[in-house]
């Protein structure tokens, strides 16, 4: 079996097309056959050493796919082989097969091709909590989205814009505005400084926006501080960037409330998890929901995927096929 592992923690020249033995289905576990890996802004900290330290290399690397059920372990009875199935979070899919325990596992919907069902697990997840859970946006609410034309970013201003809400998108580059128009921004800022909060006021009335979903880092962080209205809320995520240092929390403005998201707390039970992709996959089938596929590339080409990735110049979600 081929499959994508580093040799030790780096750039993408640590990644290697290596031949790996045959996986087996432990009980409890299915085997599937890839059809595509999630590329993900997570898959680089790995790389570089920031998370799953305690496990040795060479190690594959990849968490979000789709694919082929291939066999089942002793006690899965929920899955057969034929099936076709995708997953959120299972270390290992930058892979031709994969071992997934049978709890991480949905079914995919006939409407939907496996590219798609890849693409929308981990973002859609993760933008489904932003919008419903954490902050739960109510019609006429505005909202700052940063990296607006990334995979994430289209896919929570289109559920902010589901939900009645009005979008202030924030991109890097000007060919990037157009994109985040698309996926419903009201307005969009192109800044590469952290220097927008004026802009954001001035296009929310003078009022600051309700919520800001800010996962670009430091950088941004003191201008969401600054777009925020008296008793917004700051919805900070993604740790491969850094946060923001420490933070004496009397020195928080305008009775801000500020709070870091993560996805699983969305998705905390197999029954979650099921509930929450047959929403992704009910608005993606009623064409309320559309994914954008920035970028494909062969297995293989993993390391391309990350270094494009890196660069900042890619839109929506970029996936691996085997």
């Amino acid at each position: 079996m081929k499959a994508v592992v580093m040799t030790t923690q780096g750039g993408p020249e640590v990644m290697e097309f290596a031949e790996l033995p045959e996986p087996e289905p432990a009980p409890g576990e299915v085997l599937v056959k890839v059809a595509a890996a999630g590329v993900n802004f997570m898959d680089t900290g790995v790389r570089r050493g920031l998370a799953w330290t305690d496990v040795p290399n060479p190690k594959v690397l990849g968490v979000e796919g789709a694919g082929r059920v291939i066999s089942v372990g002793e006690g899965v009875d929920r899955l057969a082989p034929g099936g076709r199935v995708a997953w959120v979070y299972a270390p290992g899919s930058y892979a031709e097969r994969a071992v997934i325990p049978a709890d991480a596992l949905v079914p995919i919907p006939d409407a939907i091709d496996d590219r798609t069902a890849a693409a929308v697990m981990m973002q859609g997840l993760t933008a489904s909590h932003f919008a419903t859970d954490f902050y739960p946006v109510q019609p006429g609410d505005i909202a700052l989205v940063h990296a607006a034309a990334g995979g994430l970013g289209l896919l929570l201003t289109q559920i902010i814009k589901l939900r009645g809400g009005h979008v202030i998108g924030r991109v890097s580059s000007a060919d990037k505005v157009a994109i985040a128009k698309e996926a419903g921004a009201d307005h969009v800022i192109v800044d590469t400084k952290g220097q927008f909060g004026q802009e954001v006021l001035r296009l929310s009335g003078g009022d600051g926006v309700h919520v800001v979903y800010d996962g670009s880092g430091p950088k941004t962080f003191p201008g969401s501080l600054d777009s925020l209205r008296r008793s917004g809320t700051f919805c900070w995520y993604g740790p491969v960037l850094g946060g923001p240092g420490p933070l004496d929390i009397m020195s928080l403005p305008k009775s801000i409330k500020i709070g870091y998201a993560v996805f699983f707390d969305h998705v905390h039970t197999p029954a979650l998890l099921h509930a929450r992709s047959s929403q992704l996959f009910d608005w993606i089938t009623s064409e309320k929901l559309k994914v954008r596929i920035g970028g494909i590339y062969p297995l293989a080409e993993a390391a391309q995927a990350h270094a494009d990735m890196e660069s900042r110049a890619t839109t929506g979600k970029l996936l691996l096929i085997p």
